[in-house]
């Protein structure tokens, strides 16, 4: 596969994406870039968020998991419709009737500044560890299979690649922000969709199937298998059901990044369309995922050699680097196509990321709406934080390239569930009680938790239980737990 090829697709993508900024960037202000001045259209924010919620990790992990996992992931995906219905009918009034911008500011006049600033400081910390290592692994890709030299050697240094990527992220989004960030999405949405349509026809063809042929051998080939029925399993088919229902609400319902979009839908009406809409499109989405993650486990047990190649030496497959090794192994416009969904999938993970980051930070942590500064000024600071952002995201970039530990980047996936769990706790506690609690006392309770679970998952006083995905709803019920012991009746 041609490297300049592939850096040719990129530029031409990357132009597309700057076409569009710059047609929705006109006449944008700040009200423009927190809340798209909630003129945003229901059903193109509902099909925008599909692309957002899948990020570029996503778009490799979730076939190549197939191969290890079969189609396990399925349970979850049909709980995600009683989680956005939760969303739908719970959060969303609440967000539009107290008019937030940032809906952790909810926290503040419910229990105080204690318990706001954790909650913005949670989700910070989540959203940069787990946007950035998901940003990582696809400059990774582009840096190992674009900018490569014949001899193996790379054109520029690995810092250079990772700035230049997070630098065309912030450009595309800087003046519009959530309005230009909608419409973009929509488009790689798009792109992304068409990617997988297209990688499974050429994947096929070389297996010499119909569509026919596809869908008998998915269905007879054990990796079609949907539910784990071993309860010790982190992954048995009720602890994903469950996960399903929870996990939508806190990595969506109580994540900036994805309600500041239906925040700038029109009225709550709309907004709570775009939420049960984006979910019903979602589902068949991740659907093909499987089916093309399937097919992908059938080609490589046929192939020996390419299954080799992604086995560690520990005889573990290598999930992540299954789809990427087909696609660029076949004739070249499939590893055009595999790259193309690529960069759809990972550019709204991290302009959405650092969008909602400068937000979260602007408002929740500087007070930028308490504070009576001009518009100018304003814009100015807003400004000043998302370049911090982005060089935030570099740096932790660089440090995982220099790491180049699978264990680290696990790592970092599992600090960034254990955050969204006592968010969970909190939001619950908030609004299905009528008691107030110690707001000084929410700080160390959202630390606390996550480190008793930790010890518990990972079994550190000897003894312990996989809660698999479960786990932030553990997580959620504790934080829960400990706000009721420092409760109090509200004045």
């Amino acid at each position: 596969m041609s490297n300049t090829i592939l850096l040719i697709t990129f530029l031409i993508y990357t132009a597309i994406l700057f076409f569009i900024a710059y047609q929705t960037g006109k006449k944008a202000d700040n009200s423009s870039y927190f809340t798209g001045n909630r003129k945003s259209h229901w059903f193109v924010v509902a099909y925008g968020m599909i692309g957002a919620s899948l990020s570029g990790v996503s778009f490799m992990s979730v076939p190549g998991n197939v191969y290890n996992e079969r189609f396990w992931y399925l349970p979850m995906l049909l709980g995600f419709i009683g989680g956005y219905a939760i969303i739908a009918c719970v959060l969303l009034p609440l967000y539009f009737k107290m008019n937030l911008t940032s809906i952790y500011s909810y926290l503040e006049k419910r229990f105080g500044v204690c318990s706001y600033k954790t909650g913005a400081s949670f989700f910070i910390i989540s959203r940069m560890l787990g946007a950035s290592v998901r940003t990582f692994l696809v400059v990774f890709v582009i840096y190992n299979f674009v900018l490569v030299r014949p001899d193996g050697s790379h054109l520029i240094p690995f810092w250079v690649a990772a700035a230049v990527f997070v630098l065309i992220a912030i450009l595309y989004t800087m003046k519009g922000g959530v309005k230009t960030i909608i419409w973009t999405d929509t488009i790689q949405t798009t792109f992304m969709i068409i990617a997988v349509v297209l990688s499974l026809i050429f994947i096929c063809k070389e297996l010499g199937w119909g569509f026919g042929d596809m869908l008998s051998n998915v269905r007879a080939d054990s990796h079609s298998d949907m539910f784990d029925t071993d309860w010790a399993h982190g992954t048995h088919w009720l602890k994903r059901f469950i996960s399903g229902l929870v996990v939508p609400v806190a990595m969506t319902g109580l994540d900036q990044a994805m309600i500041q979009k239906s925040l700038s839908c029109k009225n709550l009406k709309e907004s709570q369309k775009n939420m049960m809409t984006s979910v019903m499109m979602m589902i068949p989405v991740n659907l093909l995922f499987l089916i093309i993650g399937a097919v992908l486990a059938i080609f490589m047990t046929s192939h020996p050699d390419l299954l080799a190649s992604v086995t560690g030496a520990a005889g573990n497959v290598e999930a992540d680097k299954i789809f990427p090794t087909v696609a660029l192994n076949l004739r070249p416009i499939v590893g055009v196509i595999f790259f193309i969904g690529l960069i759809s999938a990972a550019y709204p993970s991290c302009a959405n990321a650092i969008t909602s980051l400068t937000t979260s930070a602007s408002i929740d942590l500087l007070g930028m709406e308490k504070r009576e500064w001009t518009d100018r000024k304003k814009k100015q600071v807003r400004q000043v934080v998302n370049i911090i952002m982005a060089v935030l995201f570099v740096l932790l970039m660089v440090a995982f390239n220099y790491l180049k530990s699978d264990s680290v980047i696990n790592m970092v996936y599992a600090i960034a569930s254990y955050t969204y769990g006592p968010l969970l706790g909190v939001f619950m506690y908030g609004i299905l009680t009528k008691r107030s609690t110690l707001d000084k006392a929410v700080p160390a309770i959202c630390v606390l938790v996550p480190i008793l679970c930790y010890c518990i998952q990972n079994k550190v006083f000897g003894w312990g239980y996989d809660f698999g995905f479960a786990l932030i709803l553990v997580i959620a019920a504790l934080t829960y737990c400990g706000m009721l012991c420092f409760s109090k009746k509200n004045s």
